[in-house]
């Protein structure tokens, strides 16, 4: 295969949406996520629709064999591009929350990232060059009271992937972090987020794959889709004081009922 993408997390919302957006340009994919139904169905629409290949794999990334059962099983192929979509948050008090849900977040989001970086990285540098996008978070600014975990995960991705990058670029390969707000994905229902001022708007899957992707295609470090968040993020919010800030971020996801 030629052009080859393997996304991560690509059942539905952004995943899908880099998969989409990723044929559109004529290239081929791995696509893989737990609903393997739901991997068929996108298999059928994108080959349909842009003549490209998609080859799925279902499985528990987040398993902890899962990162190398994945690279077990595409490994026979050539992938030029890596996109680590695939994870997960959870909405509480960390104390009150169950401990293996944090722990099995912290697989996903974490371990299974940075195993696929280096599994596929290590190749993509002995073939002379690839593209990762690791998809992290506007979280990744911040600690995050009632999502400590899930926060505390996005600074590791984007912390990893800027780092990453500066020991790949020179040889061929480049790592761009994406780092949405609030998209309108299943992932305000799956993490108990209703009702929250954070899930009050937000980008669409699609306008945020298509940023994202193409960020990585230009070799940039850190891609925020909003130019509002932008300009808060790295301009305004390092300077308050680190106490407002988290009470700041602890109101955003305060359910109102």
């Amino acid at each position: 295969m030629a052009n080859t993408a393997l996304v991560t997390g690509a059942s539905s919302g952004i995943g899908a949406e880099f998969a989409r957006y990723h044929a559109e340009k004529g290239g081929d994919l791995i696509i893989t996520a737990r609903r393997g139904d739901a991997l068929d169905v996108l298999k059928t629409e994108i080959e349909a629709a842009h003549g490209v290949t998609v080859t799925t794999v279902a499985l528990d990334l987040g398993a902890a064999d899962g990162a190398q059962a994945l690279y077990d099983a595409v490994k026979g192929h050539k992938i030029d591009i890596l996109i680590n979509n695939a994870g997960f948050g959870g909405h509480g008090l960390f104390i009150e929350r169950d401990l293996d849900a944090d722990l099995a977040m912290i697989d996903l989001n974490v371990k299974a990232l940075a195993s696929l970086c280096h599994m596929v990285g290590s190749d993509m540098v002995k073939n002379g060059g690839g593209k990762i996008l690791n998809v992290s978070s506007t979280a990744s600014y911040m600690a995050g009271p009632l999502q400590a975990t899930y926060f505390a995960t996005k600074a590791y991705v984007s912390s990893f992937s800027m780092a990453l990058d500066e020991e790949l670029r020179d040889k061929g390969v480049t790592v761009t972090a994406l780092e949405p707000g609030y998209v309108e994905t299943e992932f305000a229902t799956s993490a108990n987020l209703e009702d929250t001022p954070l899930t009050k708007s937000g980008a669409t899957p699609r306008s945020v794959a298509k940023y994202g992707y193409d960020a990585m295609r230009r070799g940039e470090l850190r891609a925020i889709n909003d130019g509002k968040l932008r300009f808060m993020l790295n301009w305004v919010f390092p300077w308050l004081p680190n106490r407002m800030k988290l009470k700041q971020v602890r109101k955003m996801q305060e359910k109102s009922s």
